[in-house]
């Protein structure tokens, strides 16, 4: 190590930035999110660093740089394209033991700025001592990506009850076994769902002297997606990598199964059309029954839980037990599944709505609004139609639509297992047949389908 990682506390303190232009904006904005008190020197400005002037957020000192100008200041930044000015500042803050950091020049510096990751007030600074700074970048990416924006909330609430915890527990190896199993337990996660008052109520339950003896489970409903893995959210990867039990159902592909926690139980309770592994009622009081048994239960769904995935009708039952949830939304098949076949949903030359339906009801029968469905430019999207594919669109077609109207099904859409078949209204079915295409499939009927084959970009 050839320097010494410190974190400097700058609110309200003098910090000196010599420069007008992008760079110096960049420097100036990290200063302002310390709170920092920043002065800027600079004959002129750049337009966002005058708006910052002008709104009153910075100091301007509009002349050249001279070594008076660093009195007082706590911290100075070389940020110019004049590699002179830069070697003189560095001389004068060098001269006053004042810290300073010349933008690409490591060594006129006294400190360097890592690559920040801002959770505050949790915050981490990656350097490659400006050996290589695009490298210390990807390095920051890679972290941003494992630590969910909510940690900063959880290190505000666990400050909330440092008092507490230092009372009751004498030692400092007792208070950091203490924080281990907390920030292992159901704490973390009230807060990562946005239940802060509950994440309070969990320490409060664990630091009073007759704590909860029950285990207490949870549920995540999530949106699997449309099956490509790399569409799941940060989220949703999380919670699949933390649970004891997965209810999972046939819309969830295989490649989103393997991410699930590799130790976790696994129960399928998949749908087909009269083939009903376990009626939704029974799926409802399962997750409450495993919750209510200290799990932590993964309801794991194709798509989005709450676009005809049933999602509101889980989180009623596990509401009237008391049991905790939260809800993971995932990338919808019509999103995802028209994206990758090249399908637009909304186009301003074809389209300005778009309208989802689901291809059967509740007790199996094709009854929709076809009123809705006839409208002029819009794209209709249609959820679980396979089986009904003909009658559907022998009715648009006996409502006005016209028989020419473009229309796409595809099979296993975002997956390498995708396939598309377009064709108009009056021969979709029958292609469809020939193909023999099979669930799940999402239909698509209108005018952007006609862009598919200059929007085609996905090749499984």
């Amino acid at each position: 190590m050839q320097a010494l990682p410190i974190f400097l506390n700058i609110q309200q303190r003098p910090c000196i930035v010599i420069g007008g232009g992008d760079v110096a904006t960049r420097k100036v904005t990290m200063l302002l999110k310390a709170s920092a008190d920043v002065t800027l020197v600079s004959p002129s400005l750049c337009h966002e660093l005058q708006a910052m002037a002008d709104a009153q957020k910075i100091h301007h000192v509009a002349t050249a740089f001279t070594p008076a100008q660093l009195t007082g200041a706590c911290l100075v930044i070389a940020a110019t394209d004049d590699e002179a000015v830069n070697e003189a500042v560095s001389i004068a803050a060098k001269a006053l033991n004042i810290p300073v950091n010349v933008v690409d020049a490591p060594a006129l510096c006294t400190f360097t700025m890592g690559s920040v990751i801002d959770r505050s007030p949790v915050v981490i600074a990656v350097s490659s001592e400006g050996n290589a700074p695009v490298l210390a970048r990807y390095i920051r990416t890679k972290i941003e990506t494992m630590l969910p924006a909510s940690y900063g909330r959880i290190a505000a609430i666990a400050g909330e009850f440092r008092d507490q915890v230092k009372a009751k527990f004498a030692t400092t190896q007792l208070r950091r076994r203490f924080w281990e199993d907390v920030l292992q337990g159901p704490m973390v996660e009230r807060v990562l769902s946005g239940q802060e008052e509950a994440a309070r109520e969990v320490l409060r339950d664990i630091l009073s002297d007759n704590p909860s003896q029950s285990p207490k489970g949870e549920v995540f409903l999530v949106g699997g997606g449309p099956g490509d893995p790399d569409l799941l959210t940060f989220r949703a990867l999380r919670l699949m990598q933390q649970c004891d039990v997965c209810v999972y159902d046939k819309l969830v592909s295989p490649e989103v199964m393997e991410l699930v926690r590799r130790d976790a139980e696994l129960i399928y309770v998949g749908k087909a059309r009269d083939q009903h592994t376990m009626p939704q009622e029974k799926i409802n009081e399962l997750l409450a029954k495993l919750a209510l048994e200290g799990k932590r239960v993964l309801r794991l769904k194709g798509g989005d839980p709450f676009i005809f995935g049933r999602g509101g009708e889980e989180i009623e039952t596990l509401m009237q037990y008391g049991v905790p949830f939260q809800v993971v939304p995932g990338i919808t098949a019509a999103n995802g599944v028209s994206s990758y076949a090249g399908i637009p949903l909304t186009h301003r030359d074809y389209a300005q709505a778009c309208l989802f339906i689901t291809g059967h009801l509740k007790d199996g029968t094709i009854d929709l609004d076809w009123d809705a469905m006839t409208r002029p430019r819009q794209t209709v999207v249609i959820y679980m139609g396979l089986v009904g594919l003909a009658e559907i669109c022998q009715q648009l077609i006996q409502r006005g639509v016209s028989p020419t109207m473009p229309a796409a099904v595809i099979q296993q859409g975002t997956t390498q297992r995708q396939r598309v078949v377009t064709a108009t209204l009056a021969d979709l079915a029958e292609k469809v047949t020939i193909a023999e295409m099979k669930p799940p499939c999402l239909t698509i009927i209108g005018e952007v389908v006609l862009l598919r084959e200059k929007l085609n970009w996905f090749q499984p």
